[in-house]
């Protein structure tokens, strides 16, 4: 007679894995002390103030989300990292700027042509932003990084650094250092919108703010039913996952590069035109710090994943504006936070919230 012998299910953790378990574990306790001492003994704030983060953290990172989703397309085409994506998105909010001061320079009968006709100015400064930033992210491709192609991993890595410096340093000498003003036309003034009574206070939530989220998010819809859906859509997936193979079914490798980058400068310039009618400023490295962000929002989303690049934008937009006031931090250390989540998602989860998406998973 057979004796059974009971299973023992033995779990050896490393060093490591222990080391995570205790700073998870410890964090959480740190969060869950801060949430009570903040909503339920200190109540430092109250709902409406609360409404006001949630709606800027929401806002901020759908731009966030808009730039990290240039990051996810160039990564899942080439397995690198654009760091000079950033100041792509600078390009594209200065030439926004200048249609904007162009049409409201330009006479027309009942004012100028940027409050008149506010409709065919956004698209006009749209399409500005975008096409400059398109054409830049082609050039950026062409002369940056075809050469390098080849080259191991951590050269087109330098490049990109160079080639963002050279861009704000380019940028500065044409525009000069100081800080420039948009000008929206009337309709979308600045801090005008809609007044939600929230106990007791008025919450605005501005005209601004509802149209960069939603056009953030038509954008998302747009392109990722351009990656799937379509005949360019396809040949990216094909590139992404096989460059030879791509070739030898007819497919233009380096044609489908240039067409992403070119789509990648686009969604750039979206974004800096929505930076600029939101929060009303541009200089010549303004896309700096977004940019850096936008890339932690990629990695957060799981980097490579359309969707996931959003998501992460939108959770860190969030979790900037909320951080500072419930880990009782001043809010000019809102970036420390967001850096901080950058550090954490790579320790715990590397591949993200929703995964990363590979190369050779891709079809």
């Amino acid at each position: 007679m057979q004796q059974v012998v009971p299973l023992r299910t033995r779990i050896s953790l490393t060093p490591y894995q222990i080391a995570q378990i205790v700073i998870g574990i410890s964090f959480s306790i740190y969060l869950i002390y801060r949430f009570y001492a903040v909503l339920i003994v200190e109540r430092t704030y109250g709902p409406d103030t609360w409404l006001r983060l949630v709606i800027s953290g929401v806002v901020l990172g759908a731009v966030y989300g808009l730039i990290a989703i240039g990051y996810t397309l160039v990564y899942g085409i080439l397995f690198m990292i654009n760091f000079a994506h950033g100041d792509i998105m600078m390009v594209g909010a200065f030439g926004g700027y200048f249609v904007f001061e162009a049409l409201r320079a330009l006479p027309v009968q009942g004012g100028s042509f940027l409050d008149v006709y506010p409709i065919p100015s956004v698209l006009l400064a749209f399409a500005g932003g975008m096409g400059i930033s398109a054409v830049g992210g082609y050039f950026l491709e062409k002369i940056a990084y075809r050469p390098l192609r080849s080259a191991p991993r951590l050269v087109p890595l330098i490049s990109a650094i160079g080639a963002s410096i050279f861009l704000e340093n380019a940028a500065q000498l044409l525009f000069g250092s100081q800080r420039r003003d948009y000008v929206n036309p009337a309709v979308l003034a600045r801090g005008s919108g809609w007044n939600l009574s929230v106990a007791g206070s008025t919450v605005v939530l501005t005209y601004t703010g509802v149209f960069t989220f939603v056009l953030s998010v038509l954008i998302l819809i747009g392109l990722y039913l351009l990656v799937q859906r379509t005949r360019l859509g396809r040949a990216m997936r094909a590139v992404a996952e096989n460059k030879p193979v791509a070739a030898l079914m007819g497919i233009d490798v380096d044609g489908v590069i240039s067409r992403t980058f070119i789509i990648s400068g686009a969604l750039a310039g979206a974004a800096g035109v929505m930076w600029g009618i939101h929060l009303g400023l541009v200089y010549y490295n303004v896309g700096f710090i977004p940019g850096i962000k936008a890339f932690t929002a990629a990695v957060l989303g799981g980097i490579g994943n359309i969707p996931g690049a959003m998501l992460g934008g939108l959770f860190l937009g969030v979790v900037e504006a909320l951080g500072p006031p419930i880990l009782g931090w001043s809010f000019q250390l809102a970036d420390v936070i967001a850096f901080a989540i950058l550090v954490l998602v790579l320790v715990f989860r590397p591949t993200g919230i929703l995964g990363e998406v590979l190369t050779e998973a891709k079809v």
